[in-house]
C-alpha cells in the first residue's frame, strides 16, 4: 500500500503536469492568436494597397491639339475666318458604319459651313465597337488618328478621319493592319509616327474619351450629334441644318 508520502508525490506530479499542460495550451492559443492577427493586418494592408492603386490616376498622355475629349475643326483650320459660329459635335467611332453614312450625307454641307465661319466641328472620337471587328480595328485607327493630331496638328487629323472612313471595314471582319494605318497617315501628310501607332501610345487617352461618353447621361450610341449642347435626335441634313439655323437666330 502506498504510503502518504507516495501519494502527496504523485498528486505534485500530477499537478504540475497539468499546469505544464496548460501552460502549453496558452502558448498555443497565443500563438494562434499571433497568426490570425498577422494575417489580418496582412488583408487589410492588401486591401488598402489595392485600393490606393485602383484610386490613383493613371498617366493618360493626351495628343496635342485636344481640349478635354474634344478636337475643334474651325474656320481658321479650314481657312476662313469665324463669324460667332455655332458648335456642332459630333460623337463618333471608326468602325461604325452608321457615322459613315452620317459622314457621306452631311460632311460636304458641314465643311462649307465651317469655311463660312458660321460653326465650327467639335469632334468627340471614341471606340467602343472594338467587338465588331476581328482586330481591334476601333480602337486602333482611333490611336492612329491621333497619332496625327499630335504630329501633324488639326488639319491633318481631318484629312486622317476622312481616309479612315473612305477605308472602314465592313462590321465582323478584319480591319487595316498597322502597316495600313501608318501608309494612311502618309496620306494625310504624317509621317514618323510608325511605333506612335505600333505601340499605341494614345490608347489610355482613348480609353478615357470612350467611358466619358459612353457614361454619359443620355449617350444614344453613335453618331451622336449635339448643336450648341443639345442633341440632335434624328441626325439628319435636314435636322443639323434646322437646329444650327435656329442656335444662330
Amino acid at each position: 500500500m502506498a504510503s502518504g508520502k507516495d501519494r502527496q508525490e504523485r498528486a505534485a506530479r500530477a499537478e504540475q503536469m497539468r499546469r505544464e499542460r496548460e501552460k502549453a495550451q496558452r502558448r498555443q492559443r497565443n500563438l494562434l492568436a499571433i497568426g490570425i492577427v498577422v494575417v489580418v493586418v496582412a488583408l487589410i494592408a492588401f486591401a488598402a494597397f489595392a485600393i490606393t492603386r485602383e484610386s490613383e490616376p493613371q498617366d493618360v498622355v493626351a495628343p496635342q491639339s485636344v481640349d478635354g475629349n474634344s478636337i475643334a475643326y474651325t474656320p481658321e483650320d479650314a481657312g476662313g475666318t469665324a463669324n460667332d459660329p455655332v458648335t456642332v459635335t459630333l460623337y463618333e467611332d471608326f468602325q461604325c458604319p452608321f457615322c459613315a453614312q452620317l459622314e457621306q450625307q452631311v460632311a460636304p454641307e458641314l465643311m462649307t459651313m465651317v469655311e463660312a465661319g458660321d460653326i465650327t466641328m467639335e469632334y468627340r472620337p471614341i471606340a467602343f465597337l472594338d467587338r465588331q471587328s476581328e482586330n481591334e480595328y476601333a480602337s486602333r485607327a482611333l490611336n492612329a488618328s491621333l497619332c496625327v493630331l499630335d504630329e501633324g496638328g488639326v488639319s491633318a487629323w481631318k484629312k486622317m478621319h476622312d481616309l479612315l472612313y473612305a477605308s472602314q471595314p465592313a462590321e465582323g471582319t478584319a480591319g487595316p493592319d498597322d502597316d495600313a494605318l501608318i501608309a494612311t497617315a502618309k496620306q494625310a501628310g504624317v509621317e514618323g509616327i510608325d511605333s506612335c501607332i505600333t505601340d499605341r501610345a494614345f490608347g489610355p487617352w482613348g480609353e478615357r474619351a470612350t467611358d466619358d461618353a459612353t457614361g454619359a447621361d443620355g449617350f444614344p450610341g453613335t453618331p451622336w450629334v449635339q448643336v450648341d449642347g443639345k442633341t440632335v435626335d434624328n441626325p439628319t441634313l435636314d435636322e443639323i441644318r434646322a437646329a444650327i439655323k435656329a442656335a444662330g437666330a
